[in-house]
């Protein structure tokens, strides 16, 4: 398994990071931790959580997926495993994590890190994050952008001053963000150096062949401050394993069972998709193995979140760290990208 630096941090993760966002929904505590478990086997020693997991998150899963790895980690060596979760932003879809009052303050983030560190069964995490920022913003697929200074929220200062004195309190090992935009990383940057705390060492945002958006201003920040990309949705929600197309909808799918989640699923990101699986098939791979294999090429790319349901899936994902794409397929890969860019924003 390749490993590389969490940003300018003394933190190695390997390339492939195991997602877990099922685990509590769609896969029991037994399925995570034989994920888990096959993980390690393979090198595998970056683990990827959030407070608000199960997806979707609801109430009687809140919680759930945390919970799952804590009743794992607690039997394996604390150092050879390194832990990220996330603190959930505002939301009014999320009334059930601490009565729906979720800003990035003081408060917030020792109550939710602590619940958190609970639920983990463990004294610290080695990577805490920013799930999405709490100012009106870009992410979740949303385009076009409107200014609303009077929506900012709590200050970055705040949020990250008191992300550091968890730091200095040794719960937390390193800072990342996620669903971020160019802006807002380079503004935690400067604050850092401006008041001498600790600086960002990732960014968790989506990015795969229907989706590379984030080429676009912050691969060159990713490489130019060390702040690697943590890649999610590597798969676009499954829709690149090609088990999707010509409309099929698999019984336990994850868009079967939840359809509420269009991201990926629009005529567009369609016709890419049967193109980058025609290709695939054309060079002998599977669309899930050069899906993947594109992700973990970037030079930017810290490292690419896999997530799956059952233990063939996993296995096929963590092995795509093996696959090196030749000129062909990368020419033919920005070809059809071209021809339809970022479907699925």
């Amino acid at each position: 398994m390749q490993t590389a630096h969490l940003g300018d941090s003394e933190i190695r993760v390997s390339k492939i990071c195991l997602g877990s966002m099922t685990w509590g929904e769609q896969n029991t505590e037994a399925e995570g931790r034989r994920q888990l478990d096959m993980a390690l086997d393979h090198g595998v020693n970056f683990i990827d959580t959030a407070e608000m997991y199960a997806v979707p998150a609801r109430a009687e899963t809140y919680g759930a997926t945390e919970k799952i790895i804590g009743s794992w980690l607690k039997n394996q060596p604390r150092d050879k495993v390194v832990i990220a979760t996330k603190i959930a932003g505002p939301a009014d879809w999320l009334p059930h994590i601490r009565a729906g009052k979720l800003k990035l303050d003081r408060t917030n983030i020792e109550n939710a890190l602590n619940a958190s560190l609970a639920r983990l069964q463990t004294d610290y995490v080695d990577l805490y994050q920013v799930h999405w920022p709490e100012r009106n913003t870009n992410y979740f697929g949303r385009l076009g952008y409107t200014h609303h200074a009077d929506q900012d929220g709590t200050l970055i200062e705040e949020t990250l001053s008191a992300l550091a004195d968890q730091v200095t309190a040794g719960k937390i090992r390193a800072i990342g963000v996620s669903n971020e935009t160019p802006w807002g990383v380079m503004r935690y940057l400067h604050i850092a150096q401006r008041l001498g705390l600790p600086r960002i060492v990732s960014i968790q945002n989506p990015y795969n062949l229907l989706n590379r958006t984030f080429e676009i201003g912050l691969a060159e920040i990713a490489h130019r401050e060390a702040v690697g990309l943590l890649a999610y949705s590597p798969l676009g929600f499954g829709v690149l394993t090609g088990k999707y197309l010509g409309g099929a909808q698999p019984p336990e799918a994850r868009l079967t069972r939840f359809p509420q989640f269009r991201r990926y699923t629009n005529p567009a990101a369609e016709r890419a998709t049967e193109r980058y699986a025609k290709l695939a098939q054309a060079h002998g791979l599977s669309l899930t193995q050069m899906a993947l294999a594109f992700v973990n090429s970037r030079p930017f790319a810290t490292s690419s979140i896999i997530g799956a349901t059952d233990d063939e899936q996993c296995r096929e994902n963590i092995e795509s760290i093996h696959i090196t794409l030749d000129e062909v397929v990368l020419k033919g890969i920005e070809d059809i990208h071209t021809a339809h860019p970022n479907p699925s924003p």
